[in-house]
């Protein structure tokens, strides 16, 4: 349990990724049968946009904005007043995520398209550190990485199918 704790918290990204996957099974089970694929691609969608935008962003809204030496150090950065920046950032990128839990597919577009450029410019920046700095700090070159990469390629292919089936329907 005490590796346990400080591993999911480090790898928030994916512990809130699976804890959305988990929630969108236990909403499909709630559905009737047959579950139809727009059924399915909302659950995902929905609960893809409540934990891996707006809980993980709110997360790294706290980590930034009030522990930001400890975020700091976690990517292998020196404490700087942009930990707050980059704090509020992700507060609003998570309210929106939180807003598009329920909302129009105009408001999910918006959810995936404004977080996404902030993780793809992040996973850039992680980059450029692995390679100029020789930055392989956990916070940088590990989990957060890779899911700084996932989260809009996963957000970008549910928004795709939701429209999709929006357009059939």
């Amino acid at each position: 349990m005490n590796t346990l704790i400080p591993l999911v918290l480090e790898n928030f990204t994916l512990s809130f990724l699976i804890l959305g996957l988990l929630a969108s099974g236990i909403s499909l089970l709630r559905k009737p049968r047959p579950r139809s694929a727009a059924v399915i691609v909302e659950a995902l969608f929905s609960y893809f946009l409540l934990y891996s935008i707006g809980f993980s962003l709110f997360y790294n809204f706290i980590m930034h904005s009030f522990f930001g030496e400890m975020a700091a150090r976690f990517i292998g950065w020196e404490q700087s007043p942009f930990q707050f920046e980059v704090g509020t950032a992700s507060l609003g990128y998570a309210v929106v995520g939180f807003l598009a839990f329920r909302g129009s597919l105009g408001m999910r577009a918006a959810a995936v398209i404004g977080p996404s450029m902030f993780l793809l410019g992040a996973a850039g920046g992680h980059i450029y550190q692995m390679v100029s700095a020789h930055n392989f700090a956990p916070g940088n070159a590990g989990i957060i990485f890779y899911t700084d990469l996932l989260i809009p390629i996963l957000g970008f292919l549910l928004l795709g199918l939701q429209y999709r089936f929006a357009r059939r329907g």
